[in-house]
């Protein structure tokens, strides 16, 4: 029998808020945390971009290793605290030499690696020493590692938008084959600088300019026109259940399934067989068939590509059986390496209240897509036991978790 991965306990910095409470309210509600964004580059007419931005100040946060604090590995912190309290870890001896840290993170530090470049190339002054290990992608890894003094596995993932579910489901694997007994798992991203949002306006993938926030990110409508950046962070304490029990806790949700695969053909154009094979791999490790599924958070970027490839896996993973669908980036934006850890606390809350959450918006469907998308208010699921989030990224990395009840 494959044993059993539980999860423990998740904290979040996010565009909806920062405890369940007023994240719930939110999400249940389809309600947006999108705003604005003011965007003046050179060479480019000046616009209001939509955004998720989070409330949070990284100025309070103090790095581990003495040295400057990317706002990003600032939210990775708070987070992965939030997460560690709330498992009650204190209270407890651990061997920190059987835990793993695995996190997710697509661009690094780019709010520190865009004050650098404007220091050199704007203000001529020089450059700090401390910049590589700031704007580097494990840079949050690194000061998590200090501040916890974890000490047995430490991986970096950097999968653009599926770093942190890859990050996930590599801690599950870790934990279910003995190499760890426990993990601090999770993803972070803070990218809202005029450079890197420039950079993905220039792909024209994301919502117009002058988008009202509210509305702008419309994953699966017959008008989508692309999303919204976000930030943010999320973590969770992966536990094998045997080591939870040995402390005395008892299991709430289950990491039960984890697929990856690589489309192998394009770095941006979406592969549906790629998806599907990921799909299809979570199953099978979950040891669940399709109709077992009853919700799924899908990647949802509210692109005309990337909707259309996801629905088409959708309909072929599913068949004739459809799980209530969501696009939770419709109220949070995307937070590209961050987005699925994120997404598994959103499966996670929907879970736990038995309810799945609608997609912010209330545009008409576009009939191509033939899924059953929750929209206007958020529908009440009673015995959802098993519940999956998806997450595409470019570069063709596809990654799938399935979460379940521990029951």
């Amino acid at each position: 029998m494959t044993p059993r991965v539980c999860i423990t306990a998740m904290g979040w910095v996010s565009p909806l808020g920062h405890d369940p409470v007023t994240f719930d309210e939110a999400l249940f509600a389809g309600r947006s945390g999108l705003s604005v964004m003011d965007l003046h580059l050179p060479g480019s007419d000046p616009c209001q971009i939509p955004v998720g931005r989070c409330d949070f100040d990284d100025s309070q946060v103090k790095a581990p290793s003495k040295l400057p604090l990317d706002r990003g590995t600032a939210m990775a912190l708070v987070s992965a605290q939030q997460a560690w309290d709330q498992a009650g870890l204190e209270r407890h001896p651990i061997d920190l030499q059987r835990w793993g840290l695995f996190w997710g993170c697509g661009m690094g530090g780019a709010a520190s690696f865009e004050a650098t470049s404007r220091a050199v190339w704007g203000d001529h002054r020089r450059i700090r020493p401390s910049s590589v290990v700031t704007s580097m992608p494990n840079a949050p890894l690194a000061e998590l590692a200090v501040h916890f003094g974890i000490q047995g596995l430490a991986l970096s993932y950097a999968c653009a938008c599926a770093s942190a579910a890859v990050a996930l489901g590599e801690a599950m694997w870790a934990i279910r084959h003995g190499r760890v007994d426990a993990a601090l798992v999770g993803g972070s991203e803070a990218l809202l600088v005029p450079g890197v949002v420039g950079a993905w306006q220039a792909m024209r993938v994301l919502a117009p300019p002058g988008s009202d926030p509210a509305h702008a990110c419309r994953p699966f409508a017959a008008d989508r026109s692309g999303f919204a950046l976000g930030e943010g962070a999320a973590a969770f304490v992966l536990e094998s259940e045997a080591h939870l029990r040995a402390r005395g806790g008892q299991p709430r949700w289950l990491l039960s399934g984890y697929g990856t695969t690589c489309d192998g053909r394009h770095i941006t154009q979406p592969d549906p067989p790629g998806q599907v094979r990921a799909m299809q791999a979570a199953l099978a490790d979950a040891g669940l068939p399709a109709h077992k599924i009853g919700h799924v958070n899908s990647h949802g970027t509210a692109t005309q590509a990337g909707d259309a490839a996801e629905a088409l896996s959708l309909r072929t993973v599913f068949g004739t059986h459809r799980p209530a669908v969501t696009a939770t980036k419709s109220v949070t934006g995307h937070l590209l390496g961050a987005s699925g850890a994120l997404e598994l606390v959103a499966t996670l809350r929907a879970l736990q209240t038995q309810r799945v959450p609608p997609v912010g918006h209330q545009a008409a469907l576009d009939p191509k897509m033939d899924l059953d998308l929750v929209q206007g208010a958020a529908r009440d699921l009673l015995h959802l036991e098993h519940a999956m989030s998806n997450s595409f990224a470019f570069g063709g990395t596809n990654a799938v978790l399935i979460a379940s009840r521990a029951g």
